[in-house]
């Protein structure tokens, strides 16, 4: 995956916190590990299955029905896995040609493994360039808007959050996949969504609280992938003073929340894995 000699200067910097849910932070912390930074996992999202009855009844109605549609996006690797990891999913009739879109790499990898399994080619996988400036529903957008049209049929799928209501029409929380919806819909595409999973805070035991504050000491690190991750932190972190802790983020929004939560200092990084690397070793620099 990625060259595992050790980083250059890491002890420049405290430790690099990984907030992604798991099973991904620990896949982060021991790539990161094997390049010589102290990382340590430190997942503030918890994925969980859709507790809505109505949820998981619409759930179970896409799994078997998917391939009526003429594309289906993907959020995150997480929802390709919790959509795709059931043993009631359907699996695609041979004149079936739905496309997957996918908003960046690590979800389109994610789709190619389950899609291999499926007897499908990843080239069904509608994905920004590995190049663009971000990886989001507006970069996806200019790849799959020649495929929506009248009658067209979108399934998204996506996560929720915990005790988030849906909005209106069954659209999407958060800006960039409600902007790529409204596109389908104005395009005359009938656009379905349906929840996988729940993001829930994730809860921590007071051994686990009383290490937050040696984490969020002046030269440490955190990889923030999530607006919500960053909103869980009041909570957790009472009193903490933030100001010289370094926040690594992978949108500009997400950039927004760590500016707003009290982070000294914010850098965005591509939200891949070679990307956040050389970030890293950027900051481990000499001034």
């Amino acid at each position: 995956m990625t060259d595992p000699r050790p980083g250059p200067a890491t002890s420049r910097l405290g430790p690099v916190v990984v907030t992604r849910p798991e099973p991904e932070a620990s896949a982060w912390v021991e790539v990161l590990r094997a390049r010589g930074w102290s990382a340590q996992a430190w997942p503030l999202l918890h994925i969980g299955d859709p507790q809505e009855p109505a949820l998981r009844h619409a759930l179970a109605h896409w799994r078997l029905h998917w391939p009526a549609c003429d594309a289906v996006m993907f959020v995150s690797g997480s929802a390709v896995q919790r959509f795709m990891a059931s043993a009631d999913r359907a699996g695609p009739p041979p004149d079936a040609t739905t496309r997957f879109w996918s908003p960046g790499p690590g979800t389109a990898r994610v789709l190619a493994h389950v899609l291999q399994t499926l007897g499908l080619p990843a080239d069904r996988i509608d994905s920004p360039p590995t190049d663009a400036a971000q990886f989001d529903s507006e970069h996806l957008w200019p790849v799959v808007r020649s495929q929506v049209g009248p009658g067209k049929r979108i399934l998204v799928v996506r996560g929720r959050s915990d005790g988030q209501a849906d909005a209106p029409e069954g659209g999407l929380a958060g800006h960039g996949r409600d902007w790529l919806i409204a596109r389908c819909r104005e395009a005359g595409a009938l656009v379905d969504v349906c929840v996988a999973y729940e993001r829930r805070p994730a809860v921590f035991d007071t051994p686990a609280l009383q290490r937050l504050r040696s984490l969020s000491a002046p030269g440490s690190v955190w990889l923030l992938s999530a607006s919500e991750a960053v909103a869980a932190l009041p909570g957790l972190a009472t009193g903490i003073d933030w100001s010289g802790a370094c926040a690594v983020v992978t949108h500009p929004r997400i950039a927004e929340a760590a500016q707003a939560h009290g982070f000294g200092r914010v850098v965005q990084a591509r939200p891949v894995l070679p990307e956040v690397l050389r970030v890293l070793e950027s900051l481990a620099e000499p001034s």
